[in-house]
């Protein structure tokens, strides 16, 4: 158990497989969830969401009834509730392969008469497999697991704080399964155009000016858990900003402001170290996208 004072240690190299195993069950839940929930900009109906316990899908109507499932990072489990009161539980532990919790996960549904499709090819990865068929994902290291919920839930709170002022359309605070990522993104009432030739995913991901910010457990990319803005479109001159604190800067291989973890669980106070970034990330790009203050 982490305490609760500290921002834990979260060494990628300690945890990636099971990191790995992670993304590929919240990739199912969040199929569940793309499947049931209304399309909004900017794929608004398809992000989890942060709980005290770890993420949640919100409820998600079908037919005349509500679902919402639940990863319960304590008890090491997936819940999956339906506003009838029948539910479901799945466990993590002791760990599995990604099929199986996959096979577990839709016959829950079943038994709850929803009777929900989705695609389980694995999305926005190296190699996807899908998920019925993956049986090489089976780690599940609840320490990691648990420093990871925490690591949130501290990351959430300050995000949390940070987003309540903006007056303009904002997303909530997110986590998205596809890139598994914590993100936050404000939006200056402007359309964009998406890049030329993408597909159907970026073209509704990417149709107005946003300011996005975020955090990442780490990827090969990077691999290291780290903060990170970006703005689109991409303001000229934005690689030469001045932002605060002063360990981050300009990661020309990402093309964006990235700022390390480690850098902030060990400042004197993080709180001050992330909101820092969030708001000076935001200043700068602002600023030379011409946004009105």
């Amino acid at each position: 158990m982490v305490d609760r004072g500290e921002w834990p240690a979260l060494p990628l190299t300690a945890w990636r497989e099971t990191r790995d195993t992670l993304h590929m069950y919240t990739q199912i839940v969040g199929k569940i969830r793309l499947a049931l929930a209304p399309l909004e900009r900017e794929w608004a109906n398809v992000p989890l969401y942060l709980s005290p316990r770890g993420f949640t899908t919100s409820a998600m109507p079908y037919g005349e009834q509500l679902l919402q499932i639940d990863f319960d990072f304590f008890r090491h489990a997936i819940d999956i509730t339906s506003s009838d009161g029948r539910a479901r539980s799945i466990a993590l532990l002791p760990a599995r392969c990604v099929a199986d919790i996959y096979a577990e996960i839709m016959a829950a549904l079943v038994a709850l008469d929803a009777h929900v499709k989705i695609w389980p090819m694995a999305v926005e990865v190296a190699n996807p497999t899908r998920c019925d068929e993956d049986r090489v994902h089976a780690s599940y290291d609840p320490e990691y697991v648990q420093r990871f919920c925490q690591a949130l839930a501290r990351i959430g709170s300050v995000f949390i704080e940070y987003r309540a002022p903006y007056r303009r359309r904002h997303t909530l605070v997110q986590f998205f399964w596809g890139s598994f990522d914590l993100a936050y993104g404000r939006f200056s009432g402007r359309d964009a155009d998406p890049p030329p030739n993408v597909d159907t995913m970026m073209r509704i991901a990417m149709d107005a000016q946003e300011i996005a910010a975020g955090f990442w457990p780490g990827d090969d990319r990077f691999p290291e858990p780290a903060f990170y803005c970006y703005a689109y479109p991409k303001p000229a001159g934005i690689e030469e900003a001045t932002i605060r604190p002063a360990a981050a800067g300009w990661h020309a291989g990402l093309g964006e402001f990235v700022l390390r973890y480690d850098d902030v669980r060990t400042a004197p106070s993080p709180r001050a170290a992330l909101l820092d970034f969030l708001t000076s990330t935001y200043d700068a790009a602002s600023k030379l996208a011409g946004w009105d203050p």
